[in-house]
């Protein structure tokens, strides 16, 4: 999302030699297999090569304190993911998914993500009956947000890292054919992968509740996630934006790269920011009966 990427994604040429078909016409419009093939070569080139040089941004130069800070958080919150992941083993959740829901909002919830789950989301040792609380709308309105949060930030962590290792990957997102600049092309990949996953979330959340068809549960999920996914994404990418682009700009000359402390910080920012923006849509879904309750 902010790291600088530096390579040129050009043209490819490429030539094959057609040869006979055994008078077996493989295209429908009467073309041969070296036609389509060089159709592709061509669809590949107009998508690939760049309309104008990318944009490579300068990397910020971060004070040492700012380092600090951001370590310090991101190892507090690895810390309480840790704690949680070993804790959900002792005590199953009754929703299985959740088991991966808590650890992972325990990487940008921090100590208020874990007294959180402490609070609301932790279930009994296995053997013991449940305390019978009745849990407010509030709080399940929160667990609900958790479980769509956590698809949304596994997406982000995958497409990121895949972006930063495999540059080219960011053509599929729109580098220079539709972005000139590669974080907004790594944007795009971000979306997808938090949707889907954040979709399969829902779908693991609702099948054991609900006896019928994958597909209808499938249907379920999408109208049951959709728009709180979506909000999660506008509160993430808008304080993600406002980092990369005027905070770490301004204050220290540059953007802060994928593989830096700082990045990642400014992403627990931004999932807390998401987190504040899907609540309400969250409240809404779950309000009317559309998401079930957590």
């Amino acid at each position: 999302m902010g790291g600088a990427i530096g390579i040129h994604i050009g043209p490819v040429m490429a030539c094959a030699d057609g040869g006979s078909t055994g008078g077996v016409d493989p295209v429908r419009n009467g073309g041969t297999v070296t036609d389509a093939f060089m159709q592709l070569l061509q669809l590949y080139r107009t998508l690939a090569a760049p309309r104008k040089d990318p944009i490579t941004p300068p990397l910020a130069h971060f004070p040492g304190w700012f380092a600090v800070v951001a370590t310090t958080s991101l190892l507090l919150g690895a810390a309480c993911a840790v704690w949680v992941a070993l804790d959900v083993v002792r005590r199953p959740q009754p929703m299985r998914v959740m088991a991966v829901v808590w650890p992972v909002t325990m990487l940008f919830g921090g100590l208020l993500g874990l007294w959180f789950y402490r609070a609301q989301g932790r279930a009994p040792r296995a053997g013991q009956e449940p305390s019978g609380r009745q849990t407010s709308l509030a709080a399940s309105v929160g667990t609900g947000t958790s479980h769509c949060g956590a698809g949304c930030a596994i997406g982000d962590l995958i497409a990121e890292w895949l972006a930063f290792a495999l540059p080219a990957v960011a053509v599929l997102g729109g580098w220079g054919w539709l972005f000139d600049d590669p974080m907004f092309a790594v944007w795009v990949i971000d979306f997808v992968l938090a949707f889907v996953i954040g979709i399969g979330f829902q779908y693991f959340a609702i099948a054991p509740m609900r006896e019928q068809s994958a597909g209808r549960t499938l249907r379920d999920a999408v109208k049951a996630d959709a728009a709180s996914i979506t909000a999660w994404q506008v509160g993430m990418f808008g304080v993600m934006a406002l980092m990369q682009l005027l905070v770490f700009p301004v204050l220290w000359g540059g953007r802060a790269a994928v593989d830096s402390p700082e990045f990642w910080f400014a992403m627990q920012w931004a999932m807390l920011a998401g987190f504040a923006t899907s609540y309400p849509v969250n409240w809404v879904l779950i309000r009317t009966g559309i998401k079930e309750r957590m």
